[in-house]
């Protein structure tokens, strides 16, 4: 049988006051202070699905993912702009001229063999650079096995293997390169989570891979075991199920992080059972409503996003403290419509949102458009 991880009643903690101190441990901004020249704009297509006011200085109105590659490059998916990709001295606009015919992007990772793979609303892209130009990108949907096209927000995952994971709204696909060369299907569905409507997928430390539902809590693949004890499910709790968005990390003690409609939920395997679960809600600090995206830096400083904010959280400070929370809103310079966040190689923090690109400071937010500042 499927194994089962019950979620006890979680423990609540003291309400704190937020405060714009405590800023000393996130990461410091690398290049903020060296202004770097405007890069040449490469695009040859008019955006679709924007509204007739969107800022055209704009890298994109709305940016659903974030990816660097092997390379350093920065790739972000966007709403109606397809797939930009920023290397310092371009910024380059993918779309139908060069065989990509979609220009909405919720995911994006890179593969062991220097391949792009972008997730969209009519299935998947590869992005082979070596191969002609017009024919760099090559799209995976149902003809391929990818029953399901529609690739969630933080869907795609290449594993510590090499194994390419795709989730969908309708169960979980892996990807079979020596199908792909025979000209067979080369999707095939995870039998074991089926019908799982997949809203983040990611491998922790010890090469395990969670599934965020959408609907059904979290899943935990170990592919070291066999058979339905390979599946270990984190049953819903507290609307733990209600993780549309996909928020899920691990920090560098191991501990699993959950977003949850009403807030966030940290899962301590080391910690007898009834006690490895902690939830924080908007009554212990976070900011906003409707959580939906987690991301922890290097420092371990947690972000968490929601509707009306975006909240750092420190969780090294012993609580009650006011400066463990820290939430910032439109009056920080920032918009409420995150959604995408990352942390490239340098520990520069990057933020999508519906009102284009952001970085950090490390005190105030500020807008990246096309000409800059980058």
């Amino acid at each position: 049988m499927m194994k089962y991880l019950p979620i006890y009643a979680l423990v609540s903690v003291v309400i704190f006051c937020t405060s714009c101190s405590g800023q000393e441990k996130t990461n410091t901004q690398k290049g903020l202070n060296t202004p770097k020249p405007s890069p040449k704009v490469i695009k040859n297509f008019k955006s679709v699905g924007l509204a007739p006011d969107f800022d055209t200085t704009l890298v994109s109105q709305y940016i659903r993912s974030i990816f660097q590659d092997s390379k350093g490059n920065l790739w972000f998916g966007t709403i109606g702009d397809g797939v930009v990709r920023y290397d310092q001295k371009t910024l380059t606009y993918f779309s139908n001229p060069d065989g990509f015919y979609n220009q909405t992007v919720y995911a994006i990772n890179e593969d062991k063999d220097g391949n792009m793979w972008f997730g969209t609303d009519q299935g998947v892209y590869k992005y082979d650079p070596r191969r002609a130009v017009g024919k760099t990108f090559k799209n995976y949907n149902q003809k391929d096995g990818l029953n399901h096209v529609d690739i969630t927000r933080k869907g795609i995952l290449v594993d510590k293997s090499g194994m390419v994971w795709v989730g969908t709204h309708g169960g979980v696909y892996r990807y079979d390169p020596v199908a792909d060369s025979e000209g067979r299907k080369s999707f095939s569905l995870f039998k074991e989570l089926a019908t799982v409507n997949v809203a983040g997928v990611m491998e922790d430390k010890d090469g395990n891979i969670w599934f965020a539902s959408s609907n059904q809590g979290v899943f935990r693949y170990d592919p070291e075991q066999k058979g339905d004890n390979a599946i270990t499910h984190v049953a819903e709790k507290e609307q733990l199920g209600e993780n549309y968005a996909g928020g899920i990390a691990q920090d560098k003690a191991g501990n699993m992080w959950f977003t949850m409609k009403n807030g966030i939920c940290k899962y301590d395997p080391k910690q007898e059972v009834g006690k490895r679960f902690t939830e924080y809600t908007s009554k212990d600090g976070l900011g906003g409503t409707e959580f939906w995206g987690i991301i922890i830096e290097q420092s371990g400083i947690i972000w968490v996003t929601a509707r009306g904010s975006t909240t750092r959280f420190d969780p090294s400070v012993s609580l009650p403290n006011p400066k463990a929370f820290t939430v910032f809103t439109v009056a920080d310079g920032f918009t409420c419509c995150v959604q995408s966040m990352y942390q490239d190689k340098s520990g520069n923090m990057w933020w999508g949102t519906g009102q284009g690109l952001y970085r950090f400071d490390g005190k105030r937010f500020y807008q990246v458009k096309k000409n800059g500042p980058w």
